[in-house]
């Protein structure tokens, strides 16, 4: 009797332990989902490139958001995952940028999606990257702008229920590689950091809220941070990867 109580107690112990199980096998880890969304951003049925009803007419400008942009539909400015902007006769700078809007699969983000992306942030001072959502004319989510002139701050807004933070962070800098993920939460969305959680707003986006991606790479006009030196004659920020999960 006594050795029956104690491998019962021995085999109890195996299943209650820390990555313990029973007489069949360790208990593993349930697999991480797959991805509803993978970005290709050389794939013309995943992505429209260079223009977006976020800009009046669709583009190519937008001076009344103190942007410089003059967007163009030029591979070189975007679909390598590289984006680009450089500076135009006028004044203004051809810039990249990639929207889900308008595709063939015309690829949305919805309520409860979790958005996951790897970028390198750009060194020069009057860089405006950012990933972000958009429809009709509104349903605008930051996962992160970013300007070099203040080297350690990365923006996060909710334009739907006007949540916003600024964060700063040590590993944040021009030029450094940064882990990014954000749930579209119907009470609150929340943002991590190169795999910290740094920001839960607690307004959420709603239970039937869906908005489009557009990636892209701006251009500041000075009103709100600097525009672009003179001596600058090129800019770039790169997105190596871009993931959604569903649940």
């Amino acid at each position: 009797m006594v050795t029956d109580t104690l491998a019962w107690l021995r085999r109890l112990t195996r299943r209650f332990a820390p990555g313990g199980g029973d007489d069949r096998g360790p208990v593993l880890p349930a697999p991480r989902r797959t991805p509803v969304f993978t970005a290709d951003f050389s794939s013309a049925t995943q992505w429209i490139a260079g223009r977006s009803w976020a800009y009046p007419d669709g583009g190519p400008t937008n001076p009344g958001d103190n942007k410089l942009d003059h967007l163009v539909a030029d591979p070189a400015y975007s679909r390598g995952g590289v984006f680009r902007a450089t500076p135009r006769p006028d004044g203004n700078w051809d810039t990249g940028l990639l929207t889900t809007e308008g595709s063939d699969e015309g690829f949305a983000l919805r309520t409860g999606d979790v958005l996951e992306a790897r970028v390198k942030l750009p060194v020069e001072v009057g860089a405006w990257p950012a990933i972000w959502t958009w429809r009709d004319g509104g349903q605008e989510i930051d996962v992160f702008e970013y300007h070099p002139d203040n080297p350690d701050l990365l923006e996060f807004s909710n334009h739907v229920r006007e949540g916003h933070r600024y964060h700063r962070d040590p590993s944040v800098r021009p030029g450094s590689w940064v882990d990014l993920k954000v749930e579209f939460g119907r009470n609150s969305v929340v943002w991590w950091v190169n795999g910290a959680r740094v920001y839960a707003d607690h307004k959420g986006v709603g239970r039937s809220w869906w908005a489009y991606l557009i990636v892209n790479l701006s251009v500041s006009a000075g009103r709100y941070h600097p525009a672009p030196g003179p001596d600058v004659t090129e800019m770039s920020y790169e997105v190596s990867r871009l993931r959604v999960f569903r649940r």
